[in-house]
């Protein structure tokens, strides 16, 4: 009876979390964070240091049938230092408005639970500056929008949301360099729930 009744407690909370998990859920927060950004070029074009940038905004989620889909919209300042092969040295910087949307699997039970996530980032350029023009970036030819994929892991504690994130860029950023430059960033971000509905 003692071996029992603790592997009933156990059978009926799985099972309570995973209907739990099937059923619709919808929230909304704020988020901010941390991002390290780098251009990669093909081929020996130029070499880019990794900067620290900037993130905030808001996020929703929608869960059903054990998913969810995290759609986001956030202000994102982006920075590298580029230094070309002649030894010319220029920093490059972008602020965008970020969109991604993300679709993820939560495992966990009640308010602590671990998230994966994967999804494209549609991204508008806001502004950019640069220190001075080099051969292989021209910001007159700038694209004005641009497309990530992003992968990340993230954790809900509670009403706090924190991710861990890679995005990987699709496309170039200058549409007339042969380097082909993409921007690639690392992000760390930290969030609150405003409010949610089950």
């Amino acid at each position: 009876m003692k071996k029992i009744l603790p592997a009933l407690l156990l059978i009926c909370g799985s099972v309570a979390n995973a209907q739990a998990q099937l059923l619709p859920g919808f929230e909304v927060g704020v988020k901010g964070g941390l991002n390290f950004s780098k251009l990669k070029s093909d081929g020996k074009y130029f070499n880019s240091d990794t900067k620290a940038g900037y993130q905030a905004g808001l996020y929703g989620r929608v869960g059903v049938l054990g998913f969810h889909i995290q759609p986001e919209v956030y202000l994102t300042g982006k920075n590298t230092k580029v230094t070309n092969p002649d030894g010319q040295s220029t920093d490059v910087k972008f602020t965008t408005v970020d969109v991604p949307v993300l679709l993820g699997k939560r495992f966990g039970l009640g308010p602590i639970g671990a998230r994966i996530q994967t999804g494209p980032i549609f991204s508008f350029k806001v502004d950019d500056k640069q220190d001075k023009v080099i051969d292989q970036l021209n910001p007159n030819n700038y694209k004005k929008s641009g497309t990530a994929w992003a992968f990340g892991v993230g954790a809900d504690i509670s009403s706090l949301r924190v991710d861990v994130r890679y995005e990987m860029g699709l496309n170039k950023v200058n549409n007339e360099s042969q380097a082909n430059p993409k921007i690639n960033m690392w992000s760390i971000g930290l969030g609150y729930r405003l409010f949610s509905i089950l």
